[in-house]
């Protein structure tokens, strides 16, 4: 993951969200869960700041969405607890590991501050880029 791409998915994530009239975080991580690129919208829920950091944390810790994360991280689930391990994660959507074609890991995208499912489709939108 480099500054460029980050860049280009931050854009694109961010114009999803105006298009559907919401405001949310979006954190973009590398394949060793460093912050690459970050943008908070105006008005967004102060909450969401952590919460889209720590979905991008979920999904490339794991290489996988922080939704299939949630599958096995609620209390019935065979991980139960599992995302308080690694300096605390989150178990609902809004993260995706974000792939090459090879499928070689990059890094991750996380996004918060609207509905989960808006969350992810904002998130699908930014993640698109790499197929550009």
């Amino acid at each position: 993951m480099n500054a460029t791409l980050a860049t280009a998915m931050l854009d694109a994530a961010h114009a999803e969200a105006r298009r559907m009239g919401v405001t949310v975080c979006i954190s973009i991580l590398d394949a060793a869960a460093w912050p690459v690129a970050f943008l908070r919208m105006e008005g967004v829920i102060l909450g969401a700041v952590d919460v889209a950091s720590k979905k991008a944390r979920t999904a490339v810790l794991f290489q996988m969405d922080s939704a299939d994360f949630a599958k096995i991280g609620h209390p019935d689930g065979r991980a139960y607890t599992l995302e308080n391990t690694n300096g605390g994660m989150t178990s609902f959507g809004g993260g995706l590991v974000l792939k090459a074609a090879d499928g070689k890991v990059l890094g991750a995208i996380g996004v918060s501050g609207a509905s989960t499912e808006e969350d992810i489709a904002i998130a699908r939108v930014a993640a698109k880029t790499l197929l550009a």
